[in-house]
């Protein structure tokens, strides 16, 4: 009697010990899942902004290019006439409709 009650506790030590480690493997597994989704979820990020930085750096060398070329009076003056249909004394100033 001795034996099959202490063969009952060691079989429920068993399934106890088998069912925790059943449970900690799964919250593991669910643990490392979710933080490889995070990774990825950075990775995915991190490749956008690296594209957005290059395009912006792009356009920061064309506003220091453009800043570069209004320090010109002559530049100016041509944007100006070219822009906003600004005309010296005794021009005329005609538009040709682009098709």
């Amino acid at each position: 009697m001795a034996k099959s009650i202490s063969r009952k506790k060691a079989k429920r030590r068993m399934l106890l010990l088998g069912f925790s480690s059943i449970l900690i493997i799964f919250v593991m597994t669910f643990t490392i899942g979710k933080y490889w989704i995070e990774i990825y979820e950075k990775y995915q990020e991190k490749k956008e902004l690296e594209k957005e930085l290059t395009s912006l750096k792009e356009k920061e060398e064309e506003l220091k290019v453009d800043a570069n070329k209004l320090q010109n009076p002559d530049y100016i003056a041509r944007y100006a006439r070219e822009k906003y249909l600004y005309s010296k004394d005794g021009e005329f100033i005609l538009q040709i409709p682009e098709e």
